[in-house]
């Protein structure tokens, strides 16, 4: 600021703009003394702490010396089972002699499948609807629409799935979509068009998002976790609760436990399964921890420095996995007798006194939350991981990259439903364009 800005304040306006800078500075002197009191820390990397593993630096893979490849039978595509068309080949002369050949001469058969796709163009079905004077009494008549081309969007169920399954899986943007049509299918539509197409079928996938979301209360055990998603240019939080037989999406302007409590109801499962966020826990009779992120935490307690908690807390959490590996094969009684003992080994390694911030931060955490480590041993429909909510998570966050969030609010609506959708019907072996055209057809994936 120059000398003639300041002349142009008033006496008051110049203590105020004191005021903000001495506040400033002192935010600042105190971060400044927050890092100078963390010498040496090690830096938060994908294999310590619960970083994206985009964010992890890839270092180079060193040069290996290319080794000689082993012959080995060749492998060709499996012929497919019933071909549309079959063609014969017949040698019309001999290559040794030009004698002409014979069919009957030639009864060995080599097979191969020839495949390709024909060009696809939309079917346009005009309606006409007729009207007229009725011969009996003269009253007017007309034809009623028929019911599966009904009046108003041009657009049939076939297009629509299409849309859908390309913007909601694919992330494609409105207007790349609206090229790939045009060069696909050479069928011209507007963004505009897509974006009413997408939000008049938001009631089709928000009836079976509820009847998601019953089945998924029903269950003893839910997996949770979030993420998070700009809609309207706020930040706001993608949820999924998933159970064995169905997976519910959400997207909530917060991430606070009211979410959780909201989706529940009176509802109340015997087992939750999430990381150790406060917002994921207390909604449940038992709560398993996320094991993976807790052995990252002991990792950067051992990187950190700490030599008397953490590798031996380190030790039993794979110790503990290596049992949940093994649980189907093993007796109930087994179990319980590793359980006891996981617990034993666990309370001597919190007898002890870590002498690194680190080291006690990690051990003072997980007395806390000694119970909410081993419940997967003895129950083998608790796994040891949220690995599985974080992967039904994984297709929005690279949504949220492609396309930087939601412009409206029934547009994230409607992708959660379809997340929802899309989630469950492959618990039931359905693909996600074939969940897609169940749902707009009027029927459950979950009995589809």
């Amino acid at each position: 600021m120059t000398l003639e800005a300041l002349d142009s304040f008033s006496k008051k306006e110049l203590i105020a703009i004191i005021l903000a800078q001495a506040e400033m500075i002192e935010v600042l002197q105190t971060r400044v003394a927050e890092l100078e009191a963390k010498p040496g820390e090690p830096p938060k990397t994908p294999d310590n702490s619960s970083r994206p593993p985009s964010s992890g630096h890839k270092a180079n893979r060193p040069p290996t010396e290319k080794k000689r490849r082993m012959g080995r039978m060749g492998t060709s595509r499996k012929l497919v089972a019933s071909p549309d068309h079959v063609r014969d080949v017949f040698a019309a002369t001999c290559p040794h002699c030009d004698a002409p050949a014979s069919p009957c001469d030639q009864p060995d058969v080599h097979a191969y499948d020839h495949i390709d796709l024909p060009p696809v163009a939309p079917i346009t079905t005009r309606i006409r609807l007729h009207s007229g004077e009725c011969r009996c009494c003269g009253g007017r008549i007309k034809a009623a629409a028929p019911g599966d081309m009904p009046p108003g969007s041009p657009f049939g169920p076939g297009i629509v799935a299409v849309v859908i399954y390309l913007h909601a899986r694919h992330m494609v943007s409105y207007e790349r979509l609206r090229e790939i049509l045009n060069g696909l299918f050479g069928l011209e539509i507007s963004e505009g068009a897509i974006a009413n197409m997408l939000k008049r079928c938001g009631d089709c996938f928000a009836d079976e998002a509820e009847r998601i979301e019953a089945e998924v209360r029903k269950s003893l055990v839910i997996a949770s976790d979030e993420t998070s998603a700009r809609v309207m240019g706020q930040t706001c939080w993608q949820w999924v609760f998933a159970s064995k037989t169905a997976v519910c999406h959400r997207i909530a302007a917060r991430r606070a436990k009211a979410v959780v409590e909201d989706f529940l109801g009176k509802a109340q499962p015997e087992v939750w399964v999430s990381d150790r966020y406060g917002g994921q826990t207390g909604h449940a009779r038992l709560h398993q921890a996320c094991l993976a992120h807790i052995l990252r935490d002991a990792q950067y307690a051992i990187d950190a420095g700490d030599t008397i908690f953490a590798p031996g807390f380190k030790f039993l959490i794979k110790r503990a996995l290596a049992i949940g590996r093994r649980r189907d094969r093993l007796k109930d009684a087994t179990l319980k007798a590793y359980e006891r003992d996981l617990a034993r080994r666990l309370a001597l390694l919190l007898a002890r006194k870590p002498d690194t911030v680190a080291g006690r931060k990690l051990r003072n955490g997980m007395d806390k939350a000694r119970d909410k480590l081993f419940v997967f041993v003895t129950r083998r429909d608790v796994p040891a991981t949220n690995n599985l909510s974080e992967r039904l998570l994984r297709l929005s966050v690279i949504f949220r990259k492609v396309t930087n969030g939601f412009r409206s609010a029934w547009g994230a609506q409607v992708y959660a439903d379809i997340c929802s959708v899309t989630a469950t019907g492959n618990l039931y072996g359905l693909t996600a364009i074939d969940a897609i055209r169940t749902c707009l057809a009027g029927r459950s994936v979950i009995t589809a």
